[in-house]
């Protein structure tokens, strides 16, 4: 197994520090919002590393925190919890808040068909072990008190930066977006470990502790819930690339600094989902979730092969004439795989050949391109018998998990109702080719009133029930 580590900017065996067994943290959301499909590209990249993992047969834990406090709207540490500023926009509790958004999220992972890590823990339920790992670094001289909070100092690590190629003096005021000068801080780029009266007058939740009552940073939220479920060796850590910095090089500062040793051996980070615009995200105003999809009609196994076909490190623009190729040639392949006839004997060592082949592709940093071009080889294979055929397609879905051999459960429509219709389309089609447009027309009204919508793409056409 090989992928791309952050850490050392280049692609590495993966070897887990503990034999066969495998801890991977994953960034959650900040459930203040709907997820964006950016966000969504993210985890599809992170469902396809942990499916592959156990495919090859390790013994994978995935942790994933939710964060429902601590997190500021800027690097600095300055402005309001966004998700304060949620509940106070919307009229509700940040816990009421936090419980919508939590939902919404795992409904948009699930119908991505996105495996749901083994252990998924909010923010709020691990003060404990924060405050834990606070006192240690303050006894140890890392952490500060300055104006009613407490801080890390980053100028007490010689690699502070080690994640990224930055240098200090990159980091200073006016300098970067996102910094602004506090002077409570002895260095600028020292972060929040706990907030307190200066910053939590809005604060809804807030916590007793030796350091006064307040609240967790944003940062020391992912340490403590990966040492706590994971133990002091971690072997993945992943998000997106925007947690790089200041997050993930936080979270390393802060958690060797506690633990006294090297904490995590591989970086793993999904580029950004990019529209017509630039980067998607909440912030700039731009935003589009994956319900406004399914509310368009498409499917969001058609996105989550529309990600597949790019890979997980490069930047991947969003266009909806781009989603309707995808769902064109999505469809395609599910029909042909669904038209398989389930005959013969297993042939092992078919199985076996192509197996092999999809392992080669999908251990090298997840290339999930070829292991889909793949399957297209396996159906034109007239070797191979139908039976054995949808057997490798079968273990095939271990990992992409696109439902190819799953007929929709809300499907009405047997086989040859599929069959049935495609011949329609296919009349429809040679009917506008002739400019018979009457003729075209009523094929397609007939078919609305069926609960058959028509979705014509520069492709071809296919067809979704409504």
């Amino acid at each position: 197994m090989k992928f791309y580590n952050t850490l050392n900017r280049k692609i590495e065996e993966f070897i887990p520090h503990y034999e066969n067994k495998v801890g991977f943290y994953t960034c959650g959301p900040t459930v203040y919002h709907y997820a964006h499909i950016g966000n969504m590209r993210n985890y599809i990249g992170h469902d396809i590393l942990d499916k592959t993992l156990r495919y090859i047969g390790y013994d994978v834990t995935r942790v994933m925190n939710i964060t429902d406090v601590g997190h500021l709207k800027s690097d600095s540490d300055s402005g309001e919890d966004k998700m304060v500023t949620s509940a106070k926009k919307e009229h509700k509790s940040v816990l009421d808040i936090a419980k919508f958004y939590t939902d919404a999220f795992f409904k948009d992972f699930d119908a991505l068909n996105c495996r749901r890590p083994d252990i998924v823990s909010p923010a709020t339920d691990n003060i404990d072990m924060y405050i834990e790992m606070i006192s240690k670094l303050l006894e140890k001289g890392y952490a500060y008190k300055s104006g009613g909070n407490v801080y890390f100092d980053v100028s007490r690590l010689a690699d502070y930066y080690q994640l990224t190629n930055h240098k200090e003096d990159e980091m200073v005021v006016g300098v970067r977006d996102g910094v602004e000068y506090d002077d409570s801080k002895r260095n600028q780029a020292d972060f929040a470990l706990w907030f307190t009266k200066s910053k939590f007058e809005s604060q809804e939740l807030k916590w007793d502790s030796p350091f006064g009552v307040g609240y967790p940073g944003w940062h020391i939220e992912c340490s403590g819930i990966s040492i706590k479920n994971l133990g002091e060796y971690l072997d993945i850590h992943g998000g997106g690339v925007d947690n790089i910095f200041p997050h993930h090089t936080n979270e390393i500062a802060q958690s060797e600094a506690y633990l006294g040793h090297k904490w995590c051996d591989y970086w793993f980070h999904n580029e950004h989902l990019m529209d017509e615009t630039g980067k998607m995200s909440k912030s700039n105003g731009t935003f589009l979730s994956l319900s406004t999809l399914i509310e368009k009609g498409y499917n969001p196994l058609s996105f989550r092969f529309m990600c597949l076909n790019s890979h997980y490190r490069k930047q991947m623009v969003f266009t909806f004439d781009g989603l309707d190729s995808a769902q064109s040639a999505y469809l395609k392949l599910k029909n042909k795989v669904l038209s398989l006839k389930d005959e013969g004997e297993l042939s092992e060592g078919d199985f076996d050949e192509y197996k092999n082949r999809f392992i080669d592709y999908i251990t090298n940093d997840l290339n999930t391109a070829n292991a889909i071009t793949l399957i297209y080889d396996l159906l034109k294979d007239d070797t191979i018998n139908g039976h054995t055929k949808i057997e490798i397609i079968r273990s095939f879905e271990k990992v992409l998990s696109l439902d190819l051999l799953i007929k929709n459960e809300e499907s009405s429509f047997a086989r040859e109702d599929h069959d049935a219709i495609m011949k329609l389309i296919e009349t429809r089609n040679e009917a506008k080719k002739k400019k018979d447009y009457d003729l075209a027309d009523s094929i397609r009204d007939e078919l609305l009133k069926k609960g058959i919508t028509l979705i014509d793409t520069r492709e071809g056409t296919t067809y979704k029930e409504v």
